[in-house]
Order: C-alpha cells, then sequence, then structure tokens
C-alpha cells in the first residue's frame, strides 16, 4: 500500500485548486469540443464527471456508504462551471473538518480514510484540469513536480497494482518496467501474474527489463495516457514491456 507523497493538507489544497482551474478553462466553451487523448470524451463530459464525483463522495463521507447514483447532472439552467465551483466547495469543507487517518468508506480496501479521497480527488481534478484546457485550446498549465510525482505513485499502485487485479486482466508475459523521473523511481512488473508496482528507496538500483523516464510532468500525463511514447525522451530496453504496462494501464484507468 502506498500512503502517497503529498501531505494531506496539500492535497485538499491541489483539489480546490484544480477545480477551478478546471471551471476556468470551461467558461463560454461549446461542451461538445473533443478532448484530444481522449477519444469519444468531450469537454462538458469531463466536466460533468468531475462535478459530479465532487458531489458523490461529499455523500458517501457524510452518509458512510457508495451512492447508488453516481453519475448526476447540473440542475436545469445551472452552467458547467458553477457545477464544478459548488460541487468542491462542499467536498473541501468535509475534508478539511476531518483528519487523513479518520476513518471513512472508500473503494480501496487498503486504504479506508479521509487521505485516500483527499489523494484520489486531487489527481482526479488535475488529470481532468488538463482534459478541458486541451479541449478548450488553451494551455495546458504545469503540475507542481511533487503533485505529478505523488501522481505518478498512484496510478501505479492504485491502478495497475488494484484496479486491473479487480478487472482479472493480466498481462501475456512477464515484463517490468522502471519508471524514473529525475528525483525518483519505480518499478511495474505486469505479466500472467497480477501487476505489482513500487517505489524504489533511494539506495536501491533498478533492475528491470525496460525504462521510461521523463520530467514529473511528463510521466504523469503518459502513465494517464494523456501524451504518447514520442513525447518522451526515447525509452529503452525491452519495448514490448513498456507497450503492455501502456495497454494494461488503458484498460485499468478506463
Amino acid at each position: 500500500m502506498s500512503r502517497g507523497l503529498v501531505a494531506y493538507d496539500r492535497l485538499i489544497d491541489v483539489v480546490e485548486l484544480e477545480a477551478e482551474r478546471l471551471a476556468a478553462a470551461a467558461e463560454g466553451q461549446r461542451p461538445e469540443r473533443q478532448v484530444p487523448a481522449c477519444p469519444g470524451l468531450n469537454l462538458g463530459e469531463a466536466a460533468r464527471h468531475v462535478g459530479s464525483t465532487y458531489r458523490m463522495v461529499s455523500t458517501w463521507l457524510a452518509e458512510g456508504s457508495q451512492p447508488l447514483v453516481w453519475q448526476q447532472d447540473p440542475v436545469e439552467g445551472q452552467e458547467l462551471p458553477e457545477y464544478v465551483r459548488g460541487g468542491v466547495r462542499d467536498l473541501v469543507r468535509a475534508l478539511r473538518a476531518r483528519e487523513p487517518d479518520d476513518p471513512c468508506e472508500t473503494w480501496w480496501p487498503a486504504e479506508r480514510d479521509h487521505n485516500f479521497w483527499a489523494r484520489r480527488l486531487a489527481h482526479e481534478s488535475t488529470v481532468h484540469r488538463m482534459d478541458v484546457q486541451a479541449a478548450a485550446g488553451l494551455p495546458v498549465d504545469p503540475v507542481d513536480d511533487d503533485v505529478a510525482e505523488d501522481g505518478v505513485d498512484e496510478v501505479l499502485t492504485l491502478w495497475l497494482g488494484h484496479r486491473l487485479d479487480l478487472l482479472g486482466v493480466r498481462g501475456t508475459r512477464a515484463g517490468t518496467v522502471a519508471v524514473r523521473t529525475p528525483g525518483r523511481t519505480w518499478i511495474a512488473t505486469t505479466g500472467p501474474e497480477p501487476a505489482t508496482a513500487h517505489l524504489l528507496l533511494p539506495d536501491e538500483s533498478p533492475a528491470a527489463d525496460a525504462e521510461v523516464r521523463g520530467t514529473p510532468m511528463q510521466l504523469y500525463r503518459w502513465l494517464w495516457g494523456r501524451i504518447p511514447d514520442r513525447d518522451l525522451p526515447p525509452t529503452t530496453g525491452d519495448h514490448d514491456a513498456i507497450a503492455q504496462l501502456w495497454a494494461l494501464l488503458r484498460l485499468a484507468t478506463r
């Protein structure tokens, strides 16, 4: 289990900041504009999904169980930016009222506390903020290195290491990939056995079949399928192992 690399209060700040960036990017935009990196997803759907998720998690925290209705829509006449802003206000208030270790229900058995939701929604907000900005034809704002590295850790440990297993999906051949930022390295293992990923200690040397490297933001976006391989520095080693990791992540994060 990974508790993450960013403190609870900062994660909540990220949720608040990224929600506002997303809302601002959606102002005056046509909702049908397509997200370039996600065929079939448009600006309006991305914004509605985030606003709906804020409300779903707020209800989950208040009632102690998963709401029966996941996806919600703005009320009649409500613009998407205000839908996002209205949802995040209640969520942030609920998170700030509790400590990170305070227990609550989540969809990850390994972490049933408020820290899970602060982290999950920090990255939900950040990834979809980038989607909305890209769909709107706006510059994609950078992601701070510490947040991006935490996002790399989350997508590898939670989505590849847990969500994929819930789907019962496996690779066809064993392969290990080192995912390396200038300051940290993760080892992701995929194949016929359940996928695993872990962050190496500073004094550990990576032993892997292939290596993918880049800035924290590059790897964050790549692992979430928002940029292609060609936008990274050249990869090394077994390219089939990298392709398998990429394909499995697309299934885990869809």
